[in-house]
């Protein structure tokens, strides 16, 4: 396999040279550059890949971002995993490559302070997907700097930034209606982190049900979480400690609900019978623990599919209009809730076995 020092040493130039000339530096004169593209070619190094990136002006790389703040786990999230599958199959599907950005400091082994905007530059993406998103001022620059970017749950502005996001507000809608159709009416919630879109929009969605019929809204059954377990398993030992605790709890993520049942338990509150249990995400383990979980399942994959294929349409057409798109939510009934012992909610969907 031919190097870039050998290629460099035909083609009686410097390895920086030749590197420049691949990614269609304008340092580097079209005569020099052409003599330094075909001699790759003709040693094939790195297949045609050169070629096709000079004649496209693509590296046909996306980069990807995740950021969730400091002390959140991040990949380790099932939402993110199940995100990831789906852009890794839409990007593909287009011919394009993921890169997932450090977001440690400095993290830039090119030099200089952390930087996903030079991130971007270094490595010539076409593109970025956002996930995640927590105020970090780097990625408003990403987003501001005019390459295209795609924020998968979040709310970004930018000349060429578009979002993929579920229905969050009306996911949290569907989560209080349930649990009111089962003859709840002291309905509390366990929110995600607030500073994020969907832990804002599923607050507003449950408080908008709330009024709308017509309960009394009460600041002391709203707990701030953070999406995971561990908030929701403090926020509920905080809620059923109350002189008068909710009998349904509505949590903004799974992993808030699965920590939920946890604390549930060690106070001896029986599920659903003395709290009923509703979720939102609807990741592989809703399904496994006891009691099953009754939850809002958002399109993970879906999402990433879109976010994938909107900032190709993006990278392909300079002219197109940022990608503003949002993936239904629907509410998936097990034994969390209760349902089984309502008939109201016997026509509902239901994934409840034996």
């Amino acid at each position: 396999m031919t190097t870039i020092q050998q290629l460099a040493e035909k083609s009686g130039v410097s390895v920086a040279t030749v590197s420049r000339a691949l990614n269609g530096s304008p340092e580097v004169s079209d005569a020099t550059r052409e003599r330094i593209v075909a001699l790759a070619e003709e040693l094939d190094y790195t297949p045609s890949a050169a070629a096709r990136t000079l004649v496209s002006r693509r590296s046909h790389v996306v980069g990807v971002v995740l950021e969730t703040g400091p002390g959140h786990p991040d990949l380790k999230h099932p939402f993110f995993q199940e995100v990831l599958v789906g852009l890794k199959h839409g990007v593909g599907a287009q011919g394009y490559d993921l890169l997932l950005f450090a977001s440690e400091e400095p993290g830039n082994g090119f030099g200089g302070t952390h930087s996903y905007l030079r991130r971007a530059e270094h490595h010539d993406v076409d593109g970025a997907i956002v996930m995640g998103f927590d105020g970090d001022p780097e990625i408003v620059r990403l987003a501001a700097s005019g390459l295209p970017c795609v924020a998968v749950d979040a709310d970004l502005e930018g000349p060429r930034t578009g979002y993929v996001m579920s229905e969050n507000r009306e996911g949290a809608g569907l989560a209080v209606r349930h649990l009111h159709e089962l003859g709840h009416e002291r309905i509390a919630t366990i929110t995600g982190w607030l500073r994020t879109k969907p832990g804002a929009d599923r607050l507003d969605g449950y408080r908008e049900e709330i009024e709308r019929l017509g309960l009394e809204p009460r600041d002391e059954y709203v707990v701030e979480g953070d999406f995971y377990d561990e908030s929701g398993y403090r926020g509920t030992r905080q809620l059923l400690q109350l002189d008068e605790p909710p009998t349904a709890l509505f949590a903004a993520s799974d992993l808030m609900a699965a920590g939920a049942l946890r604390a549930a338990n060690e106070l001896g509150v029986t599920v659903p019978g003395g709290l009923a249990v509703v979720g939102f995400d609807d990741i592989g383990l809703a399904s496994l623990i006891t009691p099953r979980l009754t939850t809002v399942r958002q399109d993970m994959q879906a999402l990433g599919e879109a976010a994938a294929e909107g900032l190709g349409r993006m990278i392909e057409d300079p002219d197109a209009a940022p990608v503003r798109q949002l993936v239904p939510t629907t509410l998936v009934v097990r034994a969390s809730s209760g349902a089984n012992a309502a008939p109201r909610a016997a026509a509902r969907e239901s994934e409840e076995v034996g």
